[in-house]
């Protein structure tokens, strides 16, 4: 089933159960849903890879908005970023360790002979498109630099 059927249910189940924080959450991605299939103009469908990375790009900007709201101690406009974090993880796959992803880093510089870092767009292009949708690039960045250091 794809994630916009899932999401369809989803939004579905929250607006029967009236649960607002996971109804707004859902509406938010539909609509980037839509806004993706219009972008070009065509009304193709989206492939999994690019319904992925809309999903991990709301959740990345909530995760940006809450880390903004604690800086400045407003844990009341936090708590429902993070509320509709948890909705919107639901439809990600499972993500992996540090230590798993800091293997396949070590793994690819291994393979790609990466000496320094310079090589680093190399090990990055490579990393992220294998551990695509299962680790936040700024991890993937962080451990690359400090492999290659």
């Amino acid at each position: 089933m794809s994630l916009q059927k899932q999401v369809m249910d989803k939004m579905k189940e929250a607006m029967k159960a009236k649960n607002t924080v996971a109804l707004q959450a859902l509406r938010a991605v539909k609509s980037a849903f839509l806004l993706a299939k219009t972008e070009t103009g065509v009304q193709a469908d989206l492939t999994e890879e690019q319904e992925l990375k809309i999903i991990q790009k709301q959740v990345k900007q909530r995760k940006d908005s809450a880390a903004i709201f604690i800086k400045q101690g407003r844990q009341d406009l936090a708590e429902p970023e993070l509320a509709e974090i948890a909705v919107l993880e639901q439809f990600l796959p499972e993500a992996l360790s540090e230590d798993e992803i800091a293997a396949v880093v070590i793994a690819t510089i291994e393979k790609v002979g990466a000496k320094g870092m310079k090589d680093m767009g190399k090990v990055m292009e490579i990393v992220s498109k294998e551990l695509s949708g299962r680790a936040d690039g700024k991890t993937i960045s962080n451990l690359v630099k400090k492999s290659l250091m």
